[in-house]
């Protein structure tokens, strides 16, 4: 995918909203979603770091805050995410009355409550400089300009702070995608990142020593019903050029069919979700211009004679 590709890919984020609105709290999508977050937790393990405040980008309902909290407890929580419903299931889950105190009796520690902030990913409206650390596990690939998302990471965070995210890829869904084919369904689907330009992205965008790597995982299912249920659970077809109005009885029998064909030796259909999981750190300078540096404010008074 070219960069001027990157800059703005074909997905509608007002559908992006309104599909995860309704999806109640993901609890169905957590088959993946707490898998990979899980994953990403053990990718932190070698990594030093000890955050004071750190930010939750795509947070839904919350579900990886505990994870988070028991890593690192000392640190302030910010969730932010752009569907308002889910936000809602946040707070009433992480902000009622007295969870902080109920917090710090079981932990001996004061709990800070967390926050949760209603804002798209590339416009956080938070202060700049005012996070140790970003996580995003499964949200990057909702926003149709990633390359906006980084350069708002790099401007929340702190020097020497950490971005770390998981995406999907090029080959998610690729079964289904050949199953439209087949059926002659001509419809739009998500256009996904490749790992590589992700990793030329971070730095485009003022990060350091940008890591990056990938899996993919094999799904596998009895029925194409099934199939299909997960992939609607975790955020449907946002793409701006997708077939429009609701899908008939006989078009959906065309994709069963289609589906079916995909059968292995075992009886099973299968469903791939390649994952792109990456870090960096970032930067004090970032070159805006041959010649030119851009240095920040707090990495001024770090500087020695």
């Amino acid at each position: 995918m070219s960069p001027a590709a990157i800059s703005a890919l074909p997905l509608n984020s007002a559908d992006v909203a309104r599909q995860f609105a309704r999806r109640g709290d993901l609890e169905s999508a957590q088959f993946l979603y707490g898998e990979i977050a899980g994953r990403m937790l053990d990718r932190l393990r070698y990594i030093r770091i000890q955050p004071q405040r750190l930010l939750d980008v795509g947070c839904g309902a919350g579900a990886t805050l505990p994870k988070l909290r028991e890593r690192y407890p000392d640190a302030a929580y910010v969730g932010l995410d752009a569907c308002a419903p889910l936000l809602d299931i946040a707070r009433e889950r992480y902000t009622p009355a007295g969870l902080a105190g109920m917090l710090g009796r079981l932990t001996g520690k004061a709990a800070t409550r967390p926050q949760f902030v209603l804002a798209d990913m590339a416009a956080t409206g938070l202060q700049p400089e005012s996070v140790d650390l970003v996580w995003s596990n499964l949200a990057l690939h909702w926003h149709p300009e990633p390359h906006a998302a980084l350069a708002e990471w790099r401007r929340v965070l702190k020097v020497q702070g950490l971005a770390m995210f998981s995406c999907l890829g090029p080959n998610t869904l690729r079964e289904l995608r050949a199953a439209l084919d087949d059926a002659g369904l001509h419809t739009a689907t998500p256009a996904f990142v490749d790992m590589h330009d992700f990793g030329d992205l971070l730095v485009e965008n003022g990060f350091a020593d940008p890591v990056m790597d990938q899996e993919t995982l094999t799904l596998t299912y009895r029925t194409p019903q099934r199939l299909l249920e997960d992939v609607r659970a975790l955020g449907g077809n946002p793409a701006s050029k997708r077939r429009g109005g609701l899908a008939t009885p006989a078009w959906r029998e065309r994709l069963y069919a289609a589906l079916e064909r995909q059968r292995g030796d075992d009886g099973l259909i299968k469903l791939s979700i390649e994952v792109a999981y990456g870090h960096a750190w970032r930067a004090a300078a970032r070159q805006t211009a041959p010649g030119e540096t851009t240095l920040s404010v707090s990495a001024i008074g770090r500087r020695r004679a």
